[in-house]
């Protein structure tokens, strides 16, 4: 059965969000659906080969996606930071899932953009 609730939940969110988030709640209100997703702890590859220490998260951010039944939909992301132990950096990865100029996921933004 838990398979099952994955391949639903795989074609609810974006693609490939899955990959490298993990759902950890959520919240149906009045404004709508909230869910809530947490960076898993996957140092980005071009950090291979260094030893890196998470530091927990950088500030949440709110996206803007599509509906759900009718519900507006907002994903609430955390974020992942960790510390390069050789230099005292701080780093994160980059991610490119809120179009530019936007507060809502690019596919959405593109479907917006269609449709005008």
């Amino acid at each position: 059965m838990q398979e099952s609730y994955l391949a639903l939940v795989r074609f609810l969110l974006p693609e490939g969000i899955l990959d490298y988030f993990e759902l950890s709640k959520i919240v149906e209100g009045l404004t709508g659906l909230h869910i809530y997703l947490e960076e898993k702890n996957l140092p980005p590859s071009e950090y291979k080969d260094q030893k890196l220490e998470s530091k927990g998260f950088l500030p949440e951010i709110y996206i803007q996606d599509f509906p759900i039944r009718n519900q507006k939909v907002t994903l609430c992301i955390k974020r992942r930071r960790w510390e390069v132990k050789d230099t005292g950096e701080i780093i994160s990865r980059d991610w490119n899932v809120v179009q530019q100029g936007t507060r809502m996921t690019k596919e959405f933004a593109d479907f917006l953009k269609d449709l005008y």
